[in-house]
């Protein structure tokens, strides 16, 4: 299963190795730095500049073989819980729930998307520029907005 939980030491290393990797001009080494980070991550995945991969845990974030992910792209594993939230609590006594998300084979990332925790993205999928995904998005299909929503499918 996924290590979902880091101590100071991790995160410390996960942050900086984060850091490093969001400005180095090469994307095979960005792979390289975030394969250290924890993120699975397949063969010839290209991603591109300040692509942000959630620190809290990236042992929960999957990226297979030949997906794309464009500038700029954030994939997030975590967000608070607000199942119990009501008038006069504070955001901040919400606890976070990881969920893990899963970028399937050829997936291509458009431009300042965001992933949010517990989505998978299918085969072949093509999600448009500055898209919010919420929600798996099918195999072999494009899906575009905020929120996204499939647009077409081959």
């Amino acid at each position: 299963m996924f290590k979902k939980y880091l101590n100071n030491s991790e995160k410390f290393r996960v942050r900086i190795l984060h850091i490093i990797c969001k400005h180095i001009p090469m994307s095979q080494i960005r792979v390289i730095f975030h394969k250290w980070r924890g993120v699975k991550i397949g063969k010839n995945v290209f991603l591109g500049s300040e692509v942000h991969l959630d620190d809290t845990a990236p042992g929960c974030i999957i990226i297979e073989n030949g997906a794309m992910l464009s500038a700029g792209v954030l994939v997030l594993v975590h967000q608070r819980d607000l199942s119990d939230y009501k008038k006069g609590d504070w955001i901040g006594d919400q606890r976070h729930i990881i969920k893990p998300v899963h970028i399937m084979k050829g997936a291509n990332i458009g431009v300042r998307s965001i992933i949010m925790p517990g989505v998978t993205i299918g085969r072949g999928a093509i999600i448009g520029a500055g898209s919010v995904v919420t929600k798996d998005i099918p195999d072999y299909s494009i899906a575009a907005g905020v929120p996204a929503k499939v647009i077409r499918e081959l």
